[in-house]
């Protein structure tokens, strides 16, 4: 660090539910987020479902004085949502879509339209290159029939692979957002495991909030008690996340949430509860735990785990290929199915002109073209349908193929960790060594006569004298 004092580091994190039209007093809430984060002294701010520019724009012009640096990331359809704000100057920026991320004919979900990403910034604080992350995963719509469980995992795949080729340089990783997993969820502990990542809620002095650390509550007027089925009390599903590095040791002092309304508000923030962790960084010295390489048994422990999260995430991915190529293959059926009605209506149209009897009788040509139209439209669909699940499908079966290098290569790196057992002299069987030497001791050792005489056949040869 450029000092040897320690330093205090305050992050925000919140879902906004900025859907236009859609979410609820959603102009007074982002009013209400930017009064907020103008009067409290955070230093990063990490937003969720930012989807409007004018209310990206609008927190932009709010936090000028407090927060002079930002970015908005924008993808997909209507934009990933992502933003940063900051008091701390922002050098880079850099935005990963992920390669899966539902189905847009599920409109009602919406989660392909917005473009689901993780985003990063650089930034210096205190002289410690820190890297920031701001992500947002595909929802869970049900918990018994997860239809997006596959696309999630890859999603967490993509995410601690981002985040442990993009962290490397690092002093200070802060990851911040809506993972839509719950802690022990296998996206969760595959993140964790992979990347080292802490969490602030189960890592922290001082919380105060909501019971376990909920951020989708009950008593959020925003919030469907059926959507918490068969949770009654709530889910965790909103983290902060952190690590150090050989130059900084961090500690997460204290970890708080809203707790649904605001004081003096018929409604809160949003549907999700906020989150607000005060990070202490402190200079690492030698001897520091957190600096210094884990244990090999550690080490071999992590391994052994991550193998076996490795293993269960390219089950689940399995899982999700094998229906890319169920929902492929009816989506080439029903495009045969147009395209074989599409060349009736066209046979149809020829008959009159290869018949002079059927051309006396009127032709219905208005249900000819309506008919026509009916199965072009079909068949257009089922090919972008027929697309759209081969891309889906590419993209789940090159997450396996990366799953079952990352496994293989872990596997080698156990096996090499892994001691050998102990050898022993002209390989004898130290097991075998050892019953024998129990046999032999349990027996008085033969006396030794003149040249190797056997004192049996001795006794015998004197009788027959």
């Amino acid at each position: 660090m450029a000092t040897s004092k320690s330093m205090h580091l305050r992050v925000f994190s919140l879902n906004c539910w900025g859907i236009r039209y859609i979410s609820k007093h959603c102009v007074e809430r982002f009013v209400m987020i930017g009064d907020l984060l103008s009067r409290e002294d955070y230093d990063i701010v990490l937003l969720q479902e930012v989807w409007s520019e004018k209310d990206a724009l609008y927190l932009k012009k709010t936090l000028s004085s407090t927060h002079p640096y930002s970015h908005h990331f924008k993808s997909g359809v209507i934009g990933s949502g992502l933003a940063v704000f900051s008091k701390h100057r922002i050098h880079d920026a850099f935005l990963y879509r992920f390669s899966v991320n539902g189905y847009p004919y599920k409109v009602q979900h919406g989660d392909w339209f917005g473009g689901k990403a993780v985003g990063m910034v650089q930034m210096k604080i205190g002289g410690l290159m820190a890297h920031i992350y701001v992500t947002h995963l595909h929802a869970e719509y049900c918990r018994e029939k997860d239809a997006y469980l596959p696309h999630r995992v890859v999603q967490a795949w993509e995410l601690q692979h981002f985040i442990r080729h993009t962290s490397r340089g690092a002093d200070l990783v802060v990851v911040g957002g809506d993972f839509n997993m719950h802690p022990q969820d296998l996206g969760c502990r595959l993140l964790r495991t992979s990347t080292g990542l802490r969490d602030c809620y189960t890592e922290t002095d001082n919380f105060d909030g909501c019971e376990n650390g909920h951020t989708l509550i009950a008593n959020n007027p925003f919030i469907n008690e059926k959507e918490l089925h068969p949770f009654e009390k709530g889910i965790r599903i909103d983290y902060i996340l952190f690590k150090g590095s050989k130059r900084v040791e961090i500690k997460c002092e204290s970890l708080s949430t809203t707790k649904g309304s605001c004081p003096g508000r018929a409604f809160p923030l949003s549907d999700h509860e906020a989150l607000s962790a005060h990070l202490l960084l402190v200079p690492s010295h030698p001897g520091s735990h957190q600096g210094e390489p884990e244990s090999s048994e550690e080490d071999t422990g992590k391994l052994a785990e991550l193998v076996d999260l490795v293993t269960e995430a390219r089950t689940e991915v399995k899982v999700g290929v094998h229906c890319a190529q169920q929902k492929r293959y009816g989506a080439a059926r029903t495009g045969g199915m147009g395209l074989a009605l599409l060349l009736l209506e066209l046979a149809i149209a020829a008959v009159p002109w290869l018949s002079a009897a059927a051309a006396q009788h009127p032709f219905p040509r208005a249900s000819f073209y309506l008919l026509g139209a009916l199965c072009f439209c079909l068949l257009l669909c089922a090919v972008v349908l027929w697309l759209f699940h081969s891309t889906e499908l590419k993209a789940l079966q090159s997450a396996d193929d990366h799953m079952r290098l990352a496994a293989a290569s872990l596997q080698e790196q156990l096996r090499g960790r892994t001691p050998p057992p102990p050898q022993h002299a002209h390989g004898e069987d130290p097991t075998n060594q050892d019953a024998c030497s129990k046999e032999l001791r349990g027996k008085t050792p033969p006396q030794q006569h003149a040249h190797g005489e056997d004192p049996t056949n001795q006794d015998a040869g004197l009788k027959e004298d």
